[in-house]
Formats: C-alpha cells, structure tokens, sequence
C-alpha cells in the first residue's frame, strides 16, 4: 500500500488543488500566485512523491499510484469535489487523476502541460537526468535555459543572470530523479478521453522545455478543452504570474 502524500492547505472556499513539476514542491512552484487564489479558494498543495515530507517508495514512481495519491491527499484535507490544477509533470498527473475520478473532479487546468514526452522533451529530460546523476555543476545552465524565455533571459541584468542559475538548483528535492524517471516514462494518451470535466490547456508561447505543440495534443484528446496561448517560457507563472492567475481565475469563476 502507497504511503500518503504530504500537503499544504490555503485559504477557503470552493476547492482547488494544486500539483507541482520536477524537483521542486507545491508551496514553490505555485508561490508566485497561492496568495491571490487562497483568497477565493481553498488550496490544497500536495507535494509528490520526493518532495517536501512526501515519501518515496521503493519501486519506480508508478503514474496510476501518484494520481491515486494526489486524490487521497485532497480529500483527506477534507474536499468532495474540487478543481485540479497542475504544471508540466504535474499536469500529466492531474490529467490521469481527473480521468481516474470524474465524480470528484470539477475542473481541470495545465500549464505547460503533456500528454507523453515528445522525442525533443524526452531528449531533454534524458540530459537533465544524466547530468543529475553525475552531479553536473552545469546543470543549473541547463535548467535556466528551458526554464525561460529567451526574452525574459535577455531583459534581465548581465549580472542576474547568475542568481537565475543558481535558483534553477536550489532546494532541488530529493525525489527529482524518481521524478524524472516518471517523467519520461509518463503517457496519458489513453486518458485523455475520460476527462469529462471541462479542461483549460495554458501553453506558454516561448516554452523552449515543453514544446506547445504539447499543449495542443492535451487540447485536442480532451473532450472539450479549451486551448489559450500565454505569454513566456516554461515557468511563466515566474516571468509573469498576473496571465496565469486571470486565466485561471476566469476559468473557474465562468
């Protein structure tokens, strides 16, 4: 039997779940807008397998199981019906979750989301993996690279740049590798009909990492979904919080 994952829970209201991306955590990767939407709703942060106090298993991260996972946390915090939200590996995760409970599930969003890694994304996450595993001080060019838009890279100050570098590795979790593996492993084809609950697809224009050609496979195998171009790279919700949270917002409140 899987152990539970760990979690965090913000403000109140309706119910909104929040899932993370590679080697970092809920509270992290959804810092730049958990403020705004805990004013309207109560957010439920789990941290996946490897990250925060959440534990990992002895076996390979198995996709059907962290989905189970993340709705156990969910409703364990005390929500019967929420919206489910989630970042690159994370959106493929809340994918699979909202397929696996559409009694549960009211709303489905990604952000530089995927339904199965692409050969230039399974390249790059083969790259980020090897250099993990050597501990590669370079990685942190790497991960600043796919991270953002060259056009946020280049209005930064020379001297910024660095501290951008830096950022990509810090407090990386210990599960980033597990995760990883998921990662690359992850295909959520096969779901993507059994959405039911209407789904926002968000595709960061300039995501050198995830590719919004991905954003168009998830919005074309779900039932209904509704696709919408943001502006930035693949951790637009760091370049420019305020189009992720109105979209998130409108699409909830509509």
């Amino acid at each position: 039997m899987s152990q539970p994952l760990s979690y965090d829970v913000l403000g109140s209201g309706p119910g909104l779940v929040l899932l993370h991306g590679i080697g970092t955590s809920g509270l992290t990767n959804w810092h730049p807008v958990t403020d705004q939407l805990a004013a309207e709703h109560t957010l439920v942060l789990p941290n996946l397998p490897g990250s925060g106090r959440s534990p990992l298993p002895g076996a390979p991260l198995d996709a059907d199981t962290v989905a189970d996972q993340v709705v156990a946390a969910a409703v364990d915090a005390g929500l019967q019906r929420f919206a489910l939200a989630g970042i690159s590996l994370g959106a493929a995760i809340a994918v699979k979750a909202a397929a696996r409970y559409p009694d549960l599930v009211s709303r489905l969003v990604t952000v530089a989301g995927y339904a199965n890694p692409r050969p230039a994304l399974r390249l790059s996450l083969e790259l980020w993996a090897a250099m993990h595993a050597r501990r590669d001080p370079d990685v942190g060019k790497l991960l600043a690279m796919l991270s953002f838009s060259d056009d946020h890279l280049a209005e930064l100050p020379e001297e910024h740049l660095p501290h951008i570098v830096r950022f990509a590795t810090a407090n990386v979790a210990p599960g980033t590798a597990a995760q990883l593996d998921l990662a690359m492993r992850m295909d959520v084809r096969p779901d993507m009909a059994k959405v039911q609950a209407p789904a926002l697809i968000l595709a960061p224009a300039a995501d050198r990492f995830v590719d919004p050609a991905h954003s168009r496979d998830l919005a074309a195998g779900i039932p209904g979904a509704r696709l919408r171009e943001v502006a930035g790279g693949h951790l637009a919700i760091v370049e420019d919080y305020r189009q992720i949270l109105a979209a998130i917002q409108e699409f909830l409140a509509s």
